[in-house]
């Protein structure tokens, strides 16, 4: 891979630019309390993270990775209900951005690349912690997991930012955390990237067969600065 043609690199957010595993836990915490069920430390919580919203809940409700089939949808629509008022009501101070994050955002933008953001979390909480973070300008397009009818790891939200910001999927990297990325990525013909320190349900990223991976941010900074 080279990367003489690459000029839209498309970011994942959680685990990838920033870590927001300690409010994402306290919120399904709060949920789990106000159901009268079992509560978890925040290291097994961060196993459940990288889905969306609803398979977190249904995680945290199954107390596992692996979903409890017994789950009823009106159980997990009443439990998400009860996640997203109390991540709405949390004030997020605990997110925060990974080392070297906040300074390479804007060298990147600074050396004409063109950044986007393909997340499965919610939109709508998407802007306010970008706004807090100073990092709203920096990109050329945001999308959530429910910006369209698919999510990662289906290509669909690839493609389209590709589409609109005119940009073919030779000329784009998919730089992200966990395997959902990097399936992502290869579906759409998008090369791709894996940052090891993320989320990614206790496995290696490198297990995913990424075309490059690195261990920081600013290793990932160096290989495209240089």
């Amino acid at each position: 891979m080279t990367l003489d043609n690459k000029k839209l690199l498309i970011f994942d957010f959680d685990g990838t630019l920033i870590d927001s595993v300690p409010d994402l836990a306290d919120a399904a915490n709060i949920m789990l309390s106000q159901l009268g069920k079992p509560t978890y430390p925040i290291d097994t919580i961060q196993e459940w993270v990288g889905n969306g919203a609803r398979m977190l809940v249904e995680r945290a409700l199954s107390g596992n990775v692996e979903i409890d089939p017994n789950l009823l949808d009106t159980e997990v629509e009443a439990a998400e209900r009860l996640f997203f008022d109390a991540y709405a009501a949390h004030d997020t101070s605990k997110t925060a951005a990974y080392p070297d994050v906040d300074d390479g955002l804007k060298q990147l933008t600074d050396a004409g690349f063109t950044l986007a953001l393909v997340t499965n979390k919610p939109i709508r909480f998407v802007p306010d912690i970008l706004a807090s973070l100073g990092w709203t300008s920096y990109f050329a397009m945001v999308l959530g997991g429910d910006s369209l009818p698919v999510k990662k790891p289906d290509p669909t939200p690839l493609l389209h930012v590709c589409k609109t910001l005119k940009f073919d999927s030779l000329q784009t990297l998919m730089i992200g955390d966990s395997i959902n990325d990097i399936q992502a990525g290869k579906r759409a013909n998008i090369d791709t990237v894996g940052l090891s320190y993320g989320y990614n349900y206790g496995k290696d990223i490198r297990e995913s067969q990424p075309n490059q991976a690195f261990d920081n941010f600013k290793e990932l900074l160096d290989w495209l600065l240089a």
